[in-house]
């Protein structure tokens, strides 16, 4: 293919996506990321398309929402590993809330194999993967569908979360940054993202590499209410990315990076005996773990030096 007719095929994945990565526009273009990181260059030179890390967006610095058809094709990989690390989170018996997402819905598969499990959540991609699980109860929010991404929105679904308290919400997004937290492109889904938040004692975010310095219009999740971060491995030249993981773990999140198995070169083995996790030293700042939870650490307890030099590994692979 030569580099015009490249270039066009990105262009056209962008416009169609809103935001593609680096490593699914090799993919599709059938060459390596060093070649499309220099087309998505020189796109970027003519104002066509705006580089983020790991990735190209429309220009006009805010990405658009894509509709569930591109999203659940995207970074797929990525995804099953994040979705994996972030299941071993969940223990028997507990109460938690899912947000809507193609992430979420992964990891909802996953949860159909925890008993005891009640799970609310405004995704009817999520209730559709714990319908027919045994033991695991459903609750789901009322309020109006929104058919681009399958879920409930608007006041109804807020009202009915009103004095619930669960243990964990696990939450997607468009974009996620150390300045701003998580955010949405869409005003009414970042509603009931916050009203899901203030449900929970601990907030866990399932972010792919691509989302890192990405900021949306709507902010959902402020950093300093981020509990955790599961995340995938970045690619190795993806320097930001492991600048955005360093700048999340100096303000206090927790950060469990998993291998993305079935990636181009990636190691076969399982992602959660590779997952490499930076914890926190001890309770957040100004956190206090409510009753009956315990501060929870992926990794055990670990010195801020020790913290540091994890994610700093990140910079260097």
């Amino acid at each position: 293919m030569f580099a015009a007719e490249r270039r066009q095929l990105i262009l056209e994945m962008v416009r169609a996506n809103g935001a593609v990565s680096l490593r699914e526009l090799a993919r599709v273009v059938q060459t390596s990321e060093v070649t499309v990181r220099r087309d998505v260059r020189a796109l970027e030179a003519e104002g066509l398309l705006d580089r983020r890390h790991g990735g190209a967006v429309l220009p006009g610095g805010f990405t658009r929402e894509s509709g569930f058809p591109q999203k659940s094709h995207l970074a797929t990989a990525e995804k099953t590993a994040i979705a994996d690390l972030a299941a071993g989170l969940v223990e028997e018996g507990e109460a938690i809330v899912v947000g809507a997402g193609t992430t979420t819905q992964e990891l909802a598969r996953r949860l159909a194999r925890v008993p005891g499990l009640t799970v609310v959540t405004n995704s009817l991609l999520v209730a559709q993967a714990l319908a027919h699980a045994n033991r695991v109860e459903v609750v789901m929010t009322g309020g109006t569908l929104r058919g681009s991404n399958y879920a409930l929105v608007g006041s109804g679904a807020e009202q009915s979360l009103q004095g619930l308290r669960v243990s964990k919400a696990f939450l997607s997004g468009s974009g996620l940054t150390a300045e701003r937290g998580l955010s949405t492109s869409n005003m009414l889904s970042a509603s009931v993202d916050r009203a899901l938040v203030q449900a929970a004692a601990e907030v866990v975010v399932l972010s792919d590499h691509t989302k890192l310095g990405t900021d949306t219009m709507f902010q959902t999740v402020p950093t300093d209410l981020i509990t955790r971060l599961v995340t995938d491995e970045p690619p190795v030249h993806d320097d930001r990315a492991a600048t955005e993981l360093q700048a999340l773990a100096d303000q206090g999140v927790q950060i469990a990076v998993a291998g993305a198995s079935g990636s181009p070169g990636g190691d076969p083995t399982p992602a959660r005996d590779r997952r490499r996790d930076v914890p926190l030293p001890g309770p957040r700042r100004g956190q206090v773990p409510g009753p009956g939870l315990r501060p929870a650490t992926l990794g055990g307890d670990q010195s801020p030096a020790t913290e540091r030099a994890r994610v700093a590994d990140l910079r260097r692979r």
